[in-house]
């Protein structure tokens, strides 16, 4: 009976993956980042960054659902006035610009409506949803009095969690938006240790499918 069953969803399985449209998309967007500290102990204000590299989308003809993933250079962050504290204007340090320079790997569930009476040939909406998985590898260099770090240590990645939504135009184009909660932190004081701050993030882009 198990290899009756497990037969019969490899069977499932084989069907829909034939039955799936695949395809993939060349993504250009901007960034519009902020970093929520677990203290409000100086003025954080919004970063601009870019989003750019390739994303692949697997639908499920007739009942809109699929997925898309993607591997994405993705650049975050925001403007941070450590000056405003002694702590960190001792050291020489002001208004720093935080840059996080990230490789992100999207993993999202979407739906599109695709039945509008041919209408989704020309226009069809879509939302998405699904975590967010950033690695960074790279950031900007803050520099305050001779001899003095950084005042941020960096985590290695982290886990986000998106929604979003747009259109796409004439079965080829693809406009949307999408906001991201960090789930967890990526930037931490060094002088303060439970001072680390999570990513929150605006992105507008379009993308080509082939």
């Amino acid at each position: 009976m198990k290899r009756l069953s497990a037969l019969f969803l490899l069977l499932a399985a084989v069907c829909l993956g034939a039955a799936a449209q695949f395809r993939v998309a060349p993504v250009l967007g901007v960034t519009i980042s902020d970093l929520k500290f677990k203290q409000d102990l100086f003025n954080v204000d919004k970063n601009v960054g870019v989003q750019a590299g390739v994303m692949t989308e697997l639908m499920f003809p007739g009942i809109g659902f699929g997925m898309d993933m993607g591997l994405l250079y993705t650049t975050m962050g925001a403007k941070t006035d450590l000056g405003s504290r002694l702590i960190w204007s001792s050291d020489g340090f002001g208004k720093e610009n935080t840059m996080l320079h990230t490789f992100q790997i999207p993993l999202h569930l979407r739906f599109k409506w695709t039945r509008m009476n041919g209408f989704e040939d020309i226009l069809a909406p879509f939302v998405y949803g699904g975590p967010d998985f950033d690695f960074i590898f790279a950031h900007n260099s803050i520099k305050g009095n001779s001899g003095v770090k950084n005042p941020y240590q960096y985590a290695f990645g982290e886990l986000g969690l998106t929604c979003g939504g747009g259109v796409e135009l004439f079965k080829r184009w693809q406009i949307s938006a999408q906001y991201t909660w960090g789930m967890t932190y990526v930037v931490k004081t060094r002088k303060l240790d439970n001072e680390s701050a999570r990513n929150r993030m605006w992105v507008a882009r379009v993308a080509y499918f082939f």
